[in-house]
């Protein structure tokens, strides 16, 4: 089996993996709001799980990142043990940096309490820091479980980071379905904490069957755990600038009329579901690839491999961005719309729907490119890059609001997204060279041309037919399955039709797995 091949099998176990846990975390919403309503408790849970978890989400994600990198160049420069070696020396430290962490949480959780929940007083506030304190343990599991599986896909082992979020998601549904209910948020708490140890315990098996075994040491003095902590702090400064994007929007939000936060959430969970499926399971498995081949200067492979991730990444957003732009209305409506979601928040969210998925392409693009910068160990160029694109969105976002409201926001935010992704390119050629920007453009053309098409065929099907049919919501659900199916079967033709070569390799993958 060749890498491409190997590549394609992964990313598809990824995806599937992915879309799973994201039905199952739908399920542990829903059970969520069942056993526990939308009140005092529920509000009191997600504040206190937001301060145990915002620091070490941040820092954790950072770090796999940073550490992936690392790793494969140790293995070329001192074989499996030396790398094992230094998994053995960053699990120690990232142990005793996230127990000082916890045991500061557990003595600042009022402090952090009055920041993030102003509103929170007297039996509330005390709530919210006795669940902030019990669930402490998940950021030392979070820990844990950034670094495994940061050596995992280092090595190219993707099954077990895969499937952690399944276990996670199930102890939350057998808590609920057993002992869910008013009165007993802690034991909802609890089993928070539990559900996170399931994260990195599924992985340990894999990490032992690699041949790690835990000493208690730490080497201070390891060269590989200070380039490690230098490259780490531009990285998480990148993921904090993104948060502060997130707050400046829905502050500005806020001043609209009442629904326009709502809209902007709504519509950015859908156009995130596909860069969280589809395109982070491809950067999770070209990343490993591409840092090894930088680390044995590899200039060719370099290319092929960035090569064949960007041009699946066009072939999955450029007719996901079509597609959005003709069912965002009726894909909010068959969704959302029910209960206290009326007609004027299906009509709000698929105007800010339409223009988030403007910017899909430059979102998903540069969530590669930043992979790309990050496999070489250059972690200050996304850094300023990321930096660059909150201060743009921020300048559109006060001039686009004045005209547009809320869907001037989205506009905003994917002005500012392909921006920076064009920008980046830039920087990447400086950085090695020619790129093949000819063969991107390329791809990028033929996949607009099938997504038309596609695009003329599901606008026929749906808006001709649904109003011809019954109007009942089972009936239009239908109605947008079977468009998107023969639309997606479509597209995918006309892809081998034009020679798009990654479609071809796709394809070969998935008849071989079939057979299998």
């Amino acid at each position: 089996m060749t890498n491409t091949q190997k590549a394609a099998q992964s990313a598809a176990m990824i995806a599937i993996f992915t879309l799973i846990s994201k039905f199952l975390g739908f399920i542990r919403e829903i059970l969520i709001a069942s056993k526990y309503g939308s009140g005092y408790e529920t509000d009191t849970y997600f504040v206190a799980m937001t301060a145990t978890v915002i620091i070490m989400t941040t820092i954790g994600a950072s770090l796999n990142t940073t550490l992936i990198p690392i790793f494969t160049e140790i293995e070329e420069k001192k074989g499996k043990d030396g790398k094992l070696k230094f998994l053995n020396n960053i699990l120690n430290v990232v142990f005793f940096i996230t127990v000082i962490l916890a045991l500061l949480g557990f003595f600042l959780s009022p402090i952090v309490i009055k920041i993030l929940a102003k509103g929170f007083t007297g039996d509330q506030f005390d709530l919210a820091v006795k669940l902030n304190r019990i669930g402490l343990p998940i950021v030392i599991f979070l820990g844990f479980t950034y670094v495994f599986s940061g050596y995992l896909h280092s090595s190219e082992v993707f099954g077990p980071p895969a499937i952690m979020g399944l276990p996670y998601n199930f102890v939350f549904i057998f808590f609920l379905i057993l002992w869910g209910g008013k009165g007993n948020i802690s034991g909802l708490m609890l089993a928070s904490v539990v559900a996170a140890s399931t994260q990195f315990l599924i992985q340990v098996p894999a990490i032992k069957y690699q041949g790690y075994r835990h000493i208690f040491d730490v080497d201070l003095e390891d060269v590989y755990l200070k380039k490690a902590l230098l490259l780490v702090f531009p990285v998480v400064i990148g993921s904090a600038v993104q948060q502060i994007n997130t707050v400046v929007d829905k502050t500005l939000a806020s001043s609209l009329v009442e629904g326009s936060i709502s809209a902007l959430t709504y519509a950015s969970r859908i156009n995130d579901l596909i860069i969280s499926v589809f395109v982070m399971a491809i950067t999770t498995v070209v990343f490993p690839m591409l840092s090894r081949a930088f680390s044995q200067d590899n200039g060719l492979q370099i290319r092929r491999i960035m090569g064949q991730g960007i041009n699946i990444i066009l072939i999955i957003t450029v007719p996901a961005t079509v597609g959005i732009l003709i069912l965002a209305e009726p894909m909010v409506r068959i969704f959302f719309q029910r209960g206290a979601f009326s007609e004027v928040g299906t009509i709000m969210t698929s105007k800010a729907l339409v223009f988030y998925s403007l910017g899909l392409v430059g979102s998903s693009l540069r969530l590669m490119l930043n992979r790309i910068f990050y496999s070489f160990q250059d972690t200050k160029t996304p850094m300023i890059n990321g930096v660059l694109a909150v201060g743009l969105n921020i300048v559109l976002n006060l001039i686009l609001i004045k005209y547009m409201a809320h869907s001037g926001l989205a506009l905003a935010t994917s002005i500012s997204a392909t921006f920076t992704t064009m920008l980046l390119f830039l920087d990447l050629r400086k950085k090695i060279g020619p790129i093949g920007l000819r063969r991107y453009l390329i791809c990028f053309v033929k996949t607009i041309f099938a997504s038309i098409i596609m695009g003329v065929l599901v606008y026929g099907l749906f808006f001709g037919l649904t109003p011809k049919l019954p109007d009942k919501w089972i009936i239009e659900l239908l109605m947008l399955l079977l468009s998107v199916g023969i639309g997606a079967f479509v597209y995918f033709i006309l892809c081998c039709i034009l020679r798009v070569k990654e479609m071809r390799i796709l394809m070969r993958t998935l008849i071989r797995r079939i057979r299998r």
